[in-house]
């Protein structure tokens, strides 16, 4: 467990080989916050460890708001040109390429040198699958503090200070360098003993081995870089994220996933709507007016700037409504409440 500080249809995914087109997963010009310069960048995401101490169970699938660990990773590296996962095939939210350490269960130096066969970008994203507090713009801030400075790459610390080397950024030239020593010291130790097997592979390695011998800059973010380990950790993030400050933005993001959304807009241009709508007409207008909204920047076939075209001309009726509501005279007493001009009822029953 890294130390936290509380504060206030599915598909088999499967993408296109590197150095193949852009695919589902792909964007051809990185957005705010996906990565430095136009060449972008690849994500590593280790999700084959054993969880023992969560007794073996599944943990890339355990859901914190209502959504897979391994989802939520996902989501926060969405602007990488590839995202390699180290594991068996699974059903995602959005499509990857699986690859494998050989042999399975070889740890994370391991699982990390069978991701980084895959990945092209000169810069690459590491991350486990555990961390439900990632999101897209802590991978930016990694990355652009690695496109900024001269180090091999940067990390997060935790709240006690703690390197996360699995919460990084890293240049893809200075980690194939350090596998490969890695991979020939193994080999070289293993040529010398008479009984050990003439193996180069990274099985059972440290991490440590690796980043000791990387010239590193650190960021500290207690939030981002909390794991699940245990399954207090699991309870603990799935309580913050139901705390006031977050429950709203975790559903959104959450039903953005489920539904398939990529659309950024304005929370509170909404909310005040439904407000308005609620205050001024009925209780029941604010979730019919805000559905209708959506499907108004639906049909106009736009994103966040149709939104709130659609969201002000509701917000002004309904501001227009109650106003009209509250001009109203009451009726006076034992005169008809029918305007001045109005035809007077002729049918025989009145």
């Amino acid at each position: 467990m890294t130390a936290y500080e509380p504060v206030g249809d599915q598909r088999a995914g499967s993408d296109p080989a590197p150095n193949s087109e852009a695919g589902p997963d792909q964007d051809p010009a990185p957005g705010p916050g996906t990565g430095p310069g136009p060449a972008g960048y690849d994500a590593v995401v280790l999700a084959g460890g054993a969880a023992r101490r969560l007794g073996g169970a599944d943990k890339p699938g355990l859901r914190v708001g209502g959504r897979a660990l391994l989802d939520r990773v996902l989501a926060a590296c969405a602007g990488a040109r590839t995202t390699i996962v180290v594991a068996e095939p699974r059903p995602t939210a959005r499509p990857v390429t699986w690859a494998r350490e050989d042999p399975p269960g070889g740890g994370p130096l391991a699982a990390l040198a069978a991701g980084v066969r895959h990945t092209t970008a000169e810069h690459v994203l590491v991350v486990s699958a555990d961390l439900p507090f990632l999101v897209g713009p802590t991978v930016g801030r990694l990355l652009s503090a690695l496109a900024a400075g001269d180090a091999d790459g940067v990390l997060l610390t935790d709240a006690d200070g703690r390197d996360q080397p699995l919460v990084a950024a890293y240049r893809a030239s200075a980690l194939r360098r350090e596998l490969a020593a890695l991979a020939r010291d193994r080999a070289d130790r293993s040529a010398r003993a008479a009984d050990a097997p003439d193996t180069a592979d990274l099985t059972g390695l440290p991490l440590r081995r690796l980043t000791g011998a990387l010239r590193l800059t650190r960021l500290p973010d207690a939030v981002a870089a909390f794991d699940c380990d245990t399954w207090d950790d699991i309870a603990t993030a799935r309580a913050r994220i139901r705390e006031h400050g977050h429950v709203l933005d975790e559903w959104i993001s959450a039903a953005k996933d489920e539904l398939g959304i990529d659309l950024d807009v304005d929370t509170k241009v909404l909310l005040d709507l439904a407000r308005d709508a609620a205050h001024g007409v009925a209780r029941p207008a604010a979730p019919l007016t805000t559905f209708l909204v959506g499907y108004a920047a639906g049909r106009a076939r736009g994103g966040p700037e149709a939104v709130a075209e659609a969201a002000r001309k509701a917000a002004a009726l309904a501001v227009r409504w109650a106003e009209e509501t509250a001009a109203d005279p009451a009726p006076a007493q034992g005169k008809p409440d029918v305007a001045p001009d109005a035809t007077p009822d002729t049918r025989p029953d009145v």
